[in-house]
């Protein structure tokens, strides 16, 4: 710059060359630097962008793994699920079949006591009308021996009732055989 005022004053009409003036070469170095620092820069920010979305890229691979391994495991927990409701139907409808056939044996068995007691019931009732018999057969029989005594006190004598004893003692020997 010196040069050129110098020059500018000495005469004014020769003028440098723009090549060799120093704003020129700063211009350009000044170019040259942000072009490399524009390409080192874009480098380090291409790669972090491209190590961003490798990782992106990654994060998305797993998440769709993880999704497909959710939804295995939700299908198979409603398939779980699906046999679990069948088995437990099968088991409702199996209870329902022993509760109807304990139910019937129930019955049978109920009917079946109640006909053991009715048996057991006429069976008492029967011994007891044998013996309400028995006990007035043997009233009968008490009453026929006082009634047979009493008419044969009156109509035999003292010494025809001695009689008749002393013949049923003489015939025992002889019936015991």
């Amino acid at each position: 710059m010196i040069g050129i005022a110098y020059a500018a004053e000495a005469g004014g009409a020769h003028e440098e060359a723009f090549y060799l003036s120093p704003e020129f070469w700063v211009s350009i170095a000044f170019v040259i630097f942000v072009v490399l620092v524009f390409r080192k820069g874009m480098r380090t920010v291409g790669g972090a962008l491209d190590a961003r979305s490798a990782r992106i890229a990654q994060s998305i691979t797993q998440a769709q793994h993880l999704r497909q391994e959710a939804e295995a495991a939700l299908a198979l927990h409603q398939q779980k699920q699906q046999e679990a409701l069948k088995e437990a139907q099968a088991i409702v409808a199996q209870a329902k079949v022993e509760a109807e056939r304990l139910k019937t044996k129930a019955a049978a068995d109920l009917e079946r006591q109640l006909a053991q007691q009715e048996k057991h019931a006429l069976e008492r009732i029967a011994q007891a009308e044998q013996k309400a018999l028995a006990e007035v057969r043997n009233v009968a029989v008490d009453v026929a021996i006082a009634a047979a005594r009493a008419v044969l006190r009156e109509q035999i004598g003292q010494g025809k009732a001695q009689e008749l004893v002393d013949q049923a003692i003489a015939q025992m020997p002889q019936r015991m055989h």
